[in-house]
């Protein structure tokens, strides 16, 4: 039995081809010609809305008690170079705003119509991607895999994806396919061991949401990792509030039976603030033992802290966008990790209300109606900080 997208409009099935047009000037490039080559396509159009790294800093601070515990500080620097080493990763979540929904119907009223045209739209995505240097991209919303794992695969980058059964795309004329979940890694430094995917279910039945389950290991050390990326059901109310929360349980045994006891990374667009259930359930499963990244960084003290705690230590918001029923500023995107297997060196930080601008997003400044988190995972088992 399937839950489906709740609609009787007909279904127009269309194969992710609207990318043709683009040919790479070679198989491999360099950042630096992607990045150019992403300029060149958007000549004339704003750059890139500016970001820092807020990175863990080496100085000491007191606490009242007397406990002195490392702080955390803002470095002005807007692309984080590569992390090399096997002992840490680099971690890129982001949902990228499929683009027939973005276009056709998610009723932007603040953003230009030129500022979602997929011809440089397309470029900015991978700018944004392409700037941070990430170990691993997890993202959500996808409907133009191919051209990602084209672009993206000129980097070094490999990638699989897993389409919705019944995508609101496929509803929409012109759609490029159906949108979906999907998880890309660089080949140089992991080996794929297997891929898991599953359609989420609710009370044993399959809902419309996905996740993608990637086993990687780490090809210098061997140590193997479980990568996760999901898109829980949107929209207000009890009734979506409790489905997500069933949806977050049923991800939850689903990363369980695959990981094998292996560090654990759950990256996703959950729709639901940090109050809803389904955070709570993902805070407290005890076999997971998993911690939310953004949290971590906000703790004054080295120091586990509780689920209640970590509500309130989230982002403002990772969301920020105007649509036809108002303005809509939410904290909905997350990465969750074991919290005993790795420890958060860095995330990127969200940009302020001004840098984003009073149309706010999606806009000429930024692709997409929710923000990348970018997080900077050290294993626990090194034992060396490496700042």
């Amino acid at each position: 039995v399937a839950m489906g997208s709740f609609t009787s409009a007909p279904k127009i099935l269309n194969e992710d081809t609207q990318d043709m047009d683009v040919l790479m000037p070679g198989v491999h490039m360099s950042r630096d010609e992607v990045l150019q080559l992403c300029h060149q396509q958007r000549e004339g159009l704003p750059s890139l809305v500016k970001r820092n790294f807020r990175r863990l800093s080496q100085e000491f601070g007191d606490t009242t008690s007397g406990v002195r515990v490392l702080q955390w500080n803002s470095l002005a620097k807007f692309c984080g170079e590569a992390v090399s080493s096997p002992y840490h990763i680099r971690v890129l979540q982001w949902n990228i705003l499929s683009q027939a929904l973005g276009q056709m119907n998610d009723n932007f009223v603040c953003c230009p119509d030129e500022a979602l045209d997929w011809r440089s739209r397309r470029y900015h995505i991978v700018e944004e991607i392409v700037s941070y240097c990430p170990d691993i991209i997890c993202l959500q919303e996808v409907d133009h895999f191919n051209f990602l794992k084209s672009v993206l695969g000129t980097q070094g980058y490999n990638g699989m994806f897993f389409p919705k059964p019944d995508s609101p795309c496929l509803y929409i004329k012109g759609n490029n396919g159906p949108d979906g979940c999907a998880i890309f890694f660089r080949e140089d430094k992991f080996e794929l061991l297997r891929m898991e995917t599953r359609i989420l279910e609710v009370w044993r039945v399959q809902s419309n949401q996905v996740a993608v389950i990637m086993l990687l290991r780490v090809k210098a050390t061997g140590q193997e990792i479980c990568v996760t990326t999901t898109h829980l059901k949107a929209r207000n109310g009890a009734l979506l509030s409790t489905l997500r929360n069933e949806q977050g349980k049923d991800l939850l045994d689903f990363v369980s039976t695959h990981c094998g006891g292996r560090p654990v990374i759950i990256c996703g667009d959950f729709n639901a603030e940090p109050t809803e259930p389904v955070y709570l359930s993902l805070l407290s499963n005890r076999t997971l033992n998993l911690a939310s990244a953004y949290a971590a960084t906000n703790k004054e003290e080295d120091l586990p802290c509780q689920v209640s705690e970590s509500i309130l230590r989230e982002p403002p918001y990772t969301t920020w966008k105007i649509r036809e029923e108002g303005e809509v500023c939410h904290t909905i995107d997350y990465v969750f990790y074991s919290e005993d297997k790795f420890a958060v060196e860095a995330v990127l930080d969200f940009p302020s209300g001004d840098d984003i601008g009073e149309n706010r997003v999606p806009s000429f400044n930024y692709p997409s109606d929710h923000f990348s988190l970018v997080c900077d995972f050290r294993f626990k088992e090194d034992g060396i900080s490496h700042l």
